[in-house]
């Protein structure tokens, strides 16, 4: 009991000393002076730090970074800028070393993604240019050697048969060779399609709108291991969820995004969180993923502040090491951020 009331009384002293000091220095100062005094509870952990020694040498962004995607299997990250007379793709290793550059068959890059297996190397670009390779989405070997052209090169369009594309945004590419392609950059479309490995048409979703399953900018991208796609629906300010075999929609997220809809969404290698960028609020969150069989609503674990008007615009994270590279439009570089826990015994190969 005497514990109890010393304490009390020591918290008296305590405000009371503040209304003294406010209205003590309020009498000096030609305007009010107003005292907050905010307390967090649950401060909010820091789940990732910046890689101040990647690149080792930054000299070799010389244009505008739109898209970055990792190899995870051999250890490369591959950049793709924009601007004239420069190399459009660059690579790194993992550890920051440059490697060599190409820029075969790039007009203007906007995403890029990596896909390979023991046998082979591919990197995927979507091309958004006006020029003789443009509005296509293109299939490279890792030396830039021009492997496969999809879409109708030079000529954007809303058709199947031939397929056609406008301003193609982003492609996630599975394992098993099945293609998932956001199209619609502010182009023509706003449409979701899964490709076979063949590149037959397997389901789409392709309407302008607000409703579910219609989309208004469709930026990004991804699969979990759960079999769900996820696709940050920038205009419409969401994330979107469907099932990776039908095609059905399952959910949308929503309550994250009231100030700026969602640029770039990947998983961290366990799964546990699902990554996702706000190009002009200069922000990454990481956010929990939600069970099987429940989308529920988004709920954000940590974030990651940037400098403002640095501009994440696409990001991926590596398969090994969970570290994420972010392509910085406004910055014209690509960061990477480590975990500040060591995640490589929970994370696959």
């Amino acid at each position: 009991m005497t514990r109890f009331w010393v304490c009390v009384a020591g918290a008296g002293f305590f405000l009371a000393f503040l209304v003294f000091h406010s209205r003590f220095c309020a009498s000096r100062l030609p305007l009010p002076l107003h005292f907050a005094l905010k307390i967090s509870w649950r401060p909010e952990e820091a789940l990732y730090r910046l890689d101040v020694d990647w690149p080792k040498y930054s000299e070799y962004f010389t244009g505008a970074t739109f898209c970055v995607a990792v190899d995870s299997l051999n250890g490369l990250v591959y950049v793709a800028q924009r601007g004239d007379n420069i190399p459009k793709v660059l690579v790194f290793t993992e550890d920051g070393y440059f490697l060599r550059a190409w820029n075969y068959t790039v007009d203007t890059p906007h995403g890029i993604f990596a896909a390979s297996t023991p046998h082979e190397q591919s990197v995927w670009i979507t091309d958004v240019g006006s020029g003789l390779y443009g509005h296509t989405i293109k299939k490279y070997n890792s030396f830039g050697d021009l492997v496969q052209v999809l879409g109708t090169p030079g000529k954007k369009g809303t058709g199947l048969n031939p397929l056609q594309f406008d301003n193609p945004a982003e492609l996630y590419v599975e394992d098993t060779g099945d293609i998932y392609i956001v199209d619609g950059d502010g182009g023509l479309n706003n449409r979701l399609i899964k490709l076979s490995q063949d590149f037959m048409i397997l389901w789409l979703h392709g309407e302008n709108g607000t409703g579910p399953a219609k989309f208004s900018v469709p930026h990004s991208v991804t699969v979990d291991s759960d079999g769900r796609v996820w696709v940050a629906d920038r205009g419409n300010k969401r994330i979107q969820v469907f099932d990776k075999d039908t095609g059905e929609w399952l959910g949308a997220w929503n309550n994250c995004f009231s100030e700026e809809g969602p640029s770039a969404v990947r998983f961290t290698p366990d799964g546990k969180h699902l990554i996702v960028a706000q190009l002009n609020l200069s922000r990454l969150l990481l956010t929990a993923a939600p069970p099987v069989g429940s989308i529920g609503d988004c709920s954000v674990i940590s974030t990651i502040q940037l400098a403002d008007q640095v501009s994440p615009h696409l990001l991926d994270v590596s398969g090994k090491t969970g570290a994420i590279y972010v392509a910085e439009i406004g910055a014209k570089q690509v960061q990477k951020y480590v975990p500040v826990k060591s995640y490589s015994s929970s994370f696959g190969s």
